[in-house]
């Protein structure tokens, strides 16, 4: 597939519909050299999401049965502010775990929410079944196409802002966004995927050389809690040979406050999980080694202003 080219053609299809978001160069966090972060979590509905979303729903005629997603929250979100912006009806499928302040996101859009028990792996299934029983077109969260594209743009609009870094650091959860930088760099620059112990799908599927089922839990399960990576992501992964990391809960909420106390910057622990690598000296970076990392998502819970 000619990535690059699906990209930019995703990039230009969602432009009058997705912020361009703001790079910040930065020093402090502990570290002895500065690092540039870019804040996606600043999106329309607090992720990067949105741009997969918006890709999906514009390159693919949507049937009259609408759109059905399944979501650890942040995704549905997404699916649900675009399709209300394109008029089309939409289902999402939530776990519990989502949180409150994520199914409020979701429900404020206006899509048809129905949370279930379980994981986003039991959510993934009812949004299947509805599927297949309606007709709705499935916008799979992160192993599709259309959806890798549109995450894609994010990093395309980072080198157009001038990104300097010879390393970037990004949260992984079922793959999508990473596998977005992957398909744009084209191993033009060093992509290290950063995962919570308890959540670590991609880790657990280079270890063993295929995707295979993981167990999830932890403080950002309910953004970063794939029960499986995607299979673009693995095939991506593993033909740049990308370095691969976990970091513990305790390391993913020290970043978070970090990023508070230093920038006021206001994310859910997915958001701070990359930073975390480089905070718990997860990943050292060699001598004049330049590092950026990718700000993911800014829904906490609770939400302090809710």
């Amino acid at each position: 597939m000619d990535w690059q080219g699906e990209i930019e053609a995703a990039a230009e299809r969602i432009r009058p519909y997705v912020q361009q978001t703001p790079v910040l160069q930065s020093r402090g966090f502990g570290l002895a050299y500065p690092l540039e972060l870019k804040l996606e979590h600043m999106q329309h509905t607090g992720s990067f999401k949105a741009r997969g979303a918006f890709n999906t729903l514009l390159s693919r005629e949507v049937p009259a049965a609408g759109l059905v997603a399944a979501s650890g929250g942040n995704h549905g979100a997404a699916v649900a502010y675009a399709a209300h912006q394109l008029g089309h009806r939409a289902r999402i499928y939530v776990p519990e775990m989502a949180g409150p302040a994520k199914i409020l996101l979701i429900e404020r859009a206006g899509a048809d929410l129905q949370v279930v028990p379980g994981a986003y792996a039991n959510a993934l299934e009812m949004a299947q079944a509805y599927e297949a029983e309606t007709g709705a077109m499935q916008v799979h969260a992160y192993d599709a196409p259309a959806t890798v594209a549109g995450q894609g743009s994010c990093f395309a609009e980072w080198q157009a802002q001038g990104l300097q870094a010879d390393t970037l650091l990004i949260a992984v959860g079922g793959g999508g966004l990473i596998s977005g930088a992957l398909a744009w760099f084209q191993g033009a620059r060093k992509i290290v995927a950063v995962e919570p112990e308890t959540s670590c799908a991609l880790n657990a599927a280079l270890a063993a050389g295929q995707p295979a089922d993981v167990e999830v839990s932890g403080v950002a399960a309910n953004a970063l809690g794939a029960k499986r990576i995607g299979n673009i992501c693995f095939e991506l992964a593993t033909a740049q040979g990308v370095t691969s990391l976990t970091v513990p809960d305790s390391a993913i909420t020290q970043a978070q406050t970090a990023l508070w106390r230093e920038h006021r910057i206001l994310v859910e622990p997915a958001g701070a999980t990359a930073l975390a690598a480089l905070m718990c000296g997860a990943y050292q970076p060699e001598p004049g080694e330049r590092i950026a990392v990718l700000i993911c998502g800014g829904n906490i819970a609770p939400d302090p202003l809710g």
